[in-house]
C-alpha cells in the first residue's frame, strides 16, 4: 500500500528509563538502528513473563522497521550462570560429567526458548549470541578494565570497584551510599561490598568439575553482568541506540553495564534510550513458583491459543504491569475474534469482486489515498498512538472504532475503499503480529465450522427450537463472532 495510506507522518516519541521521560526518537545512523536485548538464562523453559517482555520488543522492531529503518536486533543467550549449574547438579546422576551436563541443559533450553518465541510469532530477533562463545571478549574487557584502574584482582576473582565510577547507579537513580544488600555481595575479599564480579575463579574443590575457562586471573567464568558489555562492544561498538530488557533488571544488571562500558570507553551515554517493560502479575500476585503460579509458555499454550496471548500482551502499554487471568485471556480472545470476524467480512466481498489473492494484492499496491473518513481518522489515530511510545492498546483501541463504525455499511462502499481497510489491517498486523497468516488451514477449518454452525441453527429454528438457537448465537457473541438471522 502506498505510504499516504501506511504512515501519517508523525514524529515517533520514546520514553527512556535514563532521562525519565519521552523523547523525539533519533537514531546514532539515520537509517540504521542498533537493538541489544537482555536474552534468557537457559537452565528451564521461558516463563509468560519472558512472552510479555519478548512479544513487546518484537512489535517495537516491527514498528521501528515499519518507519523505514533498518533494525539490528541482537539478543543473548546467558548460558553459564550459577542457576544452569545448580539446576544440572540436580539432575546429575552418578559419573555424568558436571561440565557436559551443564551444556548440554543449556544447549536444550536454548532450543526450546527459540521454539517458544517461534510461537508467539517472534521472528526478529537477527543475532542471539552465547556468553560461551564470547570468552576472549569477555576476558579483554575485563583486562581492560584493570588496565584502567576500575578493576581489581583478588585470590577469589576480579572485581569492578563500583566507588571509582562516579555516575553508578544512575540508571535506577538510587544512592550509591544504599546499594547494600544487592545480589552481589559476601566475598570478603572485595574492597567493597557493593563491588561486583568480573570474573569468579573457580579452583578450589567446591567447585569441582564446574564449567571453567583459563584466564590470566585463574580458571573459572564470567560474571553476569559482563558477558553483555563484551558481547555489544563486539557487534555493535562502544556506543548504539537500544538496549532493553524487564524491569526488574535495572538495577544491578544495566547499572552494571553503564558502568563497565562507559568506563572503559569514555564515551557517554553507553545507549540512547533504554526500554524496560513492566511486570507480569498472575491474578494481582507476583508470578512465583512458590505460590504454585508459575507458567511457562509451553504450559499456556495447551489451554489457549499464541495469538490469543500475544494479544492479551499488546493490549498494554510495554510499560505498565500486567495481570494475567483466565477473565483477562478470555476477553482478549473474544476481542481478537472480533477482528477476526470483521476481516473475513473485508476478504468476502473482496473474494466477489477479484479473481484471486494476487490481483486484491496488486489492487491494493495501487491504492494511494481513500475517501473513506472513517478510515483515514483510524489511520491518524492508529499511528499517532504507535509514534506515542508504541502506545499499542490506544492504537488497537482505534481498530476497533473502525470495525464499529464501519461494518455495517460495508456493503455500500466503493470496492477502492474495501481494498484500503484491507491494505490498512495487513499493515497493522505487519506491526502488531496478531494474526498467524502462516496459518491459513486453521482459518479454512474455523470458516467451515462457522458456516455448519449456521446450518444446524437454522434448523432449529425450522424446527421452532428458538431458544436452543438463540443461545448458540449468544455464546458464539460472547467469543467474538456475529451471527445475524
Amino acid at each position: 500500500m502506498n505510504n499516504n495510506i501506511k504512515n501519517n507522518g508523525a514524529t515517533l516519541k520514546v520514553y527512556s528509563t535514563l532521562s525519565r521521560r519521552k523523547e523525539y526518537f533519533k537514531s546514532r545512523n539515520k537509517t540504521r538502528i542498533k537493538f541489544f536485548v537482555c536474552g534468557p538464562t537457559v537452565y528451564n523453559d521461558a516463563h509468560i513473563g519472558h512472552g510479555r517482555t519478548y512479544v513487546s520488543f518484537d512489535m517495537i522492531k516491527r514498528y521501528l522497521e515499519y518507519k523505514g529503518y533498518s533494525v539490528l536486533y541482537m539478543q543473548n543467550i546467558t548460558d553459564i550462570d550459577d542457576k544452569i549449574i545448580n539446576r544440572a547438579k540436580e539432575l546429575a546422576k552418578a559419573n555424568d560429567d558436571l561440565s557436559d551436563l551443564c551444556s548440554d541443559l543449556a544447549r536444550k533450553y536454548e532450543r526450546r526458548y527459540k521454539e517458544d518465541m517461534e510461537s508467539l510469532n517472534i521472528k526478529s530477533v537477527n543475532l542471539f549470541m552465547r556468553a560461551t562463545d564470547h570468552m576472549d571478549e569477555i576476558i579483554s574487557q575485563i583486562q581492560r578494565l584493570i588496565d584502567k584502574g576500575y578493576a581489581y584482582v583478588t585470590e577469589n576473582g576480579v572485581y569492578f570497584e563500583v566507588n571509582k565510577f562516579e555516575e553508578f547507579a544512575k540508571l535506577s537513580n538510587r544512592n550509591i551510599d544504599e546499594l547494600e544488600g544487592h545480589r552481589l555481595q559476601g566475598d570478603s575479599t572485595k574492597k567493597d561490598e557493593k563491588d561486583f564480579a568480573l570474573w569468579k575463579v573457580r579452583t578450589s574443590t567446591e567447585y569441582y568439575g564446574e564449567p571453567v575457562w583459563n584466564s590470566p586471573w585463574g580458571k573459572g567464568r564470567p560474571g553476569w553482568h559482563i558477558e553483555d558489555t563484551a558481547i555489544t562492544e563486539e557487534y555493535f561498538g562502544e556506543q548504539y541506540d537500544i538496549h532493553g530488557g524487564g524491569l526488574d533488571l535495572i538495577f544491578p544488571h544495566h547499572d552494571a553495564e553503564i558502568a563497565q562500558m562507559e568506563a572503559l570507553s569514555d564515551k557517554k551515554p553507553m545507549v540512547n534510550y533504554w526500554f524496560h517493560t513492566g511486570f507480569l502479575n498472575v491474578n494481582g500476585e507476583k508470578m512465583s513458583k512458590s505460590l504454585g503460579n508459575f507458567i511457562t509458555i509451553r504450559e499456556l499454550l495447551k489451554e489457549v491459543s499464541p495469538e490469543t496471548f500475544r494479544f492479551f500482551v499488546l493490549s498494554t502499554h510495554y510499560r505498565s504491569p500486567i495481570d494475567f487471568s483466565k477473565d483477562s485471556l478470555h476477553q482478549a480472545g473474544k476481542s481478537l475474534n472480533k477482528i477476526k470476524a470483521y476481516i473475513a467480512d473485508i476478504d468476502a466481498l473482496l473474494n466477489d469482486h477479484f479473481d484471486d489473492e494476487d490481483e486484491i494484492e496488486n489492487q491494493i499496491d495501487l491504492i494511494e489515498s481513500t475517501s473513506y473518513d472513517v478510515l483515514k481518522g483510524t489511520i491518524v489515530s492508529f499511528f499517532n498512538s504507535m509514534d506515542d511510545d508504541f502506545n499499542t492498546p490506544k492504537a488497537i483501541s482505534s481498530i476497533f472504532e473502525l470495525i464499529n463504525n464501519s461494518k455495517k455499511e460495508l456493503n455500500d462502499l466503493d470496492i477502492n475503499d474495501i481494498l484500503a481497510i484491507k491494505g490498512f489491517l495487513l499493515a497493522v498486523n505487519d506491526i502488531l503480529g496478531i494474526i498467524f497468516l502462516d496459518d491459513t488451514s486453521s482459518g479454512d477449518n474455523e470458516e467451515e465450522l462457522l458456516d455448519l454452525i449456521t446450518e444446524i441453527r437454522a434448523k432449529l429454528r425450522a424446527e421452532k427450537q428458538y431458544e436452543l438457537s438463540d443461545d448458540i448465537r449468544s455464546r458464539l457473541t460472547d467469543l467474538g463472532y456475529e451471527i445475524s438471522d
